[in-house]
């Protein structure tokens, strides 16, 4: 059996975790991935508070990739006295 994508994720890096909740429906959890296991997923959210969702539990889970910086564009000026 192949093992769960979030294993295979380094500790540290940004995740966000959507968990079936037991009366129904979803739930996202989105912070930083502090434990990742067959059985488990601990994410630290923001606020500090850590989470763990059981791997029963889990729905969906993505990596969030950092944003690359903007790129510098050179803005081409117009000649002196040109309007």
């Amino acid at each position: 059996m192949p093992q769960p994508i979030w294993m295979t994720w380094p500790l540290g890096v940004r995740v966000t975790i959507r968990r079936r909740l037991p009366e129904g429906g979803y739930a996202d959890s989105v912070g930083v991935l502090e434990q990742a296991t067959a059985d488990e997923v601990a994410v630290r959210h923001k606020s500090g508070t850590l989470r763990h969702i059981p791997a029963a539990e889990i729905a969906i889970a993505h990596l969030i990739r950092p944003v690359a910086p903007p790129t510098k564009v050179p803005r081409s000026h117009p000649a002196d006295g040109a309007a």
